[in-house]
This record gives structure tokens, sequence and C-alpha cells, in this order.
């Protein structure tokens, strides 16, 4: 697919802008691309304009910050949203890309229509997760991004499905990712606060995609919050990567939410 790009005060942000009608916004996760979303943009670009940005530090994504907040790449995705003259969107955050958008709807709450964590939480790390994004922030420095690819990739997939071809190509996405950019975000998801009481408190339509067999982000950790705004999914026989794992079931829950 296409890429473009623009310059933004503390980036240039790449991106797919594919289809047209309601806006809607994809973001991928940790050491991802926009690339993530290539079985699902082609389907929704049908009925949708859609935006999928490669996050600063990710993909075709720099950033000129050598270090940045959760709340900053939100800063960002609103700059590249005002230069596209798109008033509202609905977004859908995979992972790093939930916690941003959780981070957006804190702080653009009318520049959505609706918002969802795909295979996210609003949940901070653990102090066992924090040393863990400290180990990996000193992993990537001594022994390079591909070291951590290699230990990371396999857990974002169901154990059923460690033999599809996604799995390899998730890794050469990753592979591909800046070790600034991963180290800036590993910090960045490492310090991020807890975000449950934007779900408590917004009244948008909100959308929570958990994978049954995620050994990440178990549902229960994206099923915080019940309310009558927010619908809860669990994706069967899916990971954390179901838009790898199981494509057509996150592609009907995103139209019907979408509807």
């Amino acid at each position: 697919m296409e890429m473009k790009s623009l310059s933004l005060k503390n980036s240039t942000i790449t991106y797919i802008d594919k289809g047209a009608g309601k806006p809607i916004v994809l973001l991928h996760g940790f050491c991802g691309s926009s690339e993530y979303w290539s079985e699902v943009i082609p389907v929704l670009s049908e009925n949708y304009r859609v935006i999928a940005p490669d996050l600063p530090g990710h993909g075709g994504s720099v950033a000129v910050l050598e270090d940045y907040s959760i709340s900053d790449i939100a800063d960002m995705l609103k700059e590249l949203l005002d230069q596209l003259n798109l008033d509202k969107v609905t977004m859908f955050g995979h992972s790093l890309g939930g916690y941003i958008t959780l981070a957006f709807a804190e702080k653009y709450n009318d520049s959505l229509n609706g918002f969802s964590l795909v295979h996210s939480t609003a949940f901070p790390d653990s102090d066992e997760a924090k040393q863990g994004r400290t180990t990996n922030i000193e992993k990537v420095k001594k022994e390079g991004i591909k070291s951590l690819i290699d230990g990371l990739v396999p857990k974002l997939f169901s154990p059923d499905h460690l033999e599809n071809p996604y799995v390899e190509n998730a890794k050469e996405i990753g592979y591909r990712t800046p070790p600034e950019g991963a180290i800036s975000s590993l910090s960045a998801m490492r310090d991020r606060p807890d975000r449950n009481q934007v779900l408590k408190s917004t009244s948008l339509p909100v959308l929570l995609i958990a994978g049954e067999k995620d050994q990440v982000i178990a549902p229960e950790k994206t099923f915080s919050v019940s309310k009558e705004n927010i619908k809860q999914t669990i994706i069967k026989d899916s990971g954390h990567m179901s838009m790898y794992e199981n494509p057509t079931k996150l592609i009907m829950v995103m139209k019907d939410f979408l509807v």
C-alpha cells in the first residue's frame, strides 16, 4: 500500500490513507508498523477512510524528541489529524496503540466518535513489567533490535499459531524498528499512568477486544471497566495478534462497532 508522509513539529509521520467515508484511525503495537493492518485495511477501506500511521520511532516515522511519553505521541497524532483536516475519527489502538488511544481520549475527547482497545489495557505496568521494560532497554542498547524481536514476537501469538507465516512477517517488521524508537517506546510504556478513569468517565462508544489465548495481556486486563457504552469482545483462538491470527473475526467485530 502507498505510504504518505507529513512533517510535524516534533516528528515526521509516514502513514497509509486509503478509502473514503467516515474516518477511522488504526494504531499498531510496539515494534510493529502500519503493515500490521495489511489484512484489515483493504476490507475496511471499502466503506471507510482508513488512516494507519507508523507510530513515532516505528516504520518510516521519525521523532525529533529523544524521549517522549505516551501522551506526547497522542499530541503528535492530534497534529497529524489536524493537518489532514479530520475533526472527528474513530480510533482503534492495538497494544501500545491502545495506550496511545487512551491518552488521546483523555486529552482530545471531542476529536473522537468512539475508540477501541485491541489487545490492550488501561492498567499501568506492574512493578515486574516495569523491570522487564528496563531490562529490554538495556538489551537493545547492548545487543541491538534483533535479539529483542526474536524473544518478543513468538509470545505475541497463540501457541497454536507459531507456524503461521505471519510470525516471520511480524519479526521482519520488528527488525526494521530503529533501536532508538524501541528504547523510547519501552520507556514510555513503562512510565505510563493508570488510565482506567478514562474508561470510567467517557460517554463515547468504546470497544474492548481481547484474545482468548493472549499471553501478553489477559482478557481480564482488557475488560477492566464495565459500562453500558463499553462493549467487550473476546476473539476465540487468538493470541495478542488477531489482525494476523483471525483477521476475519476482527474485521467483523470492528465493522459491527462502526455501524
